[in-house]
């Protein structure tokens, strides 16, 4: 049964639905089983999986726990039982001709993020808009000041761990990824996450753009993508997303944002544990209200000149 579900979905990317591997206590691991159930939290999250399908189990006991593991993971669970061979009756959920029957569905937001997604788009825009004078004014004086281009790209992990282009304003010297590795070891963040107070690197107009967070404004135009939004977990560099442990995932859950709740609340905590705590309240309390508020204070903090 559960093979017969993976090849039509592979056969059918119009579904929507990508097969991950199988979770068998019985057979060996290989060809296509990548794990036992007991393992379920740990594939949930690094694989980013959203539904679990059982499919034809006849322990009680395994259906249970593996739906208790996987409510507590916020996962859908739906069951596809053996109907042997009968074609499914009624307009219910199938994969195919195989029926399948919701154990537990994840309420999802719908109204609260299309609004989300709604002030995020009017946001950007609006920024864009007004910003455009300073924002030429910003690319002048950093091609003035140093060499090299005004803009600055590079991979991000996003939503799901997909990476994506994030731009910012260069405050940097041109080789400054290239010079990285050689400042790990003055790095004052804990777990993966880089941050040196006095970085060599940056330039003297940098330094000015990141004191007043001027430097993430090209970033409006990955809100206005999709890739990110203006509330959210801070995206990070890829070399950084690949030192997290399994329990740092879940803050990928959504999509990354501009500002979050960890800029204004423990912006200055070397912590990775701090924001991370911080990220997962967000995703676990989020509401419109809170983004506005988080907005609402950025917007102090980057007249403070709090930034670094």
């Amino acid at each position: 049964m559960g093979r017969n579900i993976a090849r039509y979905l592979r056969a059918h990317p119009e579904v929507e639905r990508r097969f991950c591997g199988f979770l068998d206590d019985g057979r060996p691991l290989g060809e296509e089983i990548v794990g036992r159930t007991r393992e379920l939290a740990e594939w949930s999250r690094r694989v980013f999986i959203d539904e679990v399908i059982l499919a034809t189990p006849h322990d009680r006991e395994l259906i249970l726990r593996m739906l208790q593991e996987a409510r507590r993971l916020r996962l859908d669970v739906k069951l596809a039982p053996d109907l042997f061979g009968c074609p499914p009756l009624g307009k219910g959920e199938r994969i195919g001709n195989i029926a399948l029957i919701p154990l537990h569905q994840e309420r999802q937001p719908v109204a609260e993020l299309l609004l989300k997604r709604g002030l995020d788009v009017l946001g950007a825009t609006a920024a864009l808009v007004l910003l455009a004078p300073i924002m030429g004014l910003i690319a002048l004086f950093i091609k003035l000041d140093s060499a090299g281009p005004a803009l600055y790209s590079a991979e991000r992990a996003g939503r799901k761990g997909r990476p994506f282009l994030c731009y910012k304003f260069r405050t940097m010297v041109l080789n400054a990824d290239n010079l990285k590795s050689e400042l790990r070891a003055q790095n004052q963040r804990q777990g993966p996450f880089f941050k040196v107070a006095g970085d060599p690197r940056i330039t003297r107009v940098g330094r000015f753009l990141r004191r007043f967070s001027l430097d993430e404004l090209p970033q409006f135009l990955n809100v206005l993508n999709g890739e990110m939004s203006l509330v959210g977990p801070r995206p990070h560099p890829l070399d950084d997303f690949s030192g997290y442990a399994i329990e740092h995932l879940r803050r990928l859950d959504v999509t990354p944002g501009m500002t979050g709740l960890w800029q204004v609340t423990s912006r200055q905590d070397p912590s990775f544990q701090t924001g991370m705590k911080l990220d997962v309240e967000y995703i676990r309390t989020w509401s419109l209200g809170m983004d506005l508020r988080i907005l609402l204070k950025t917007a102090g903090a980057v007249l403070r000149g709090s930034g670094q």
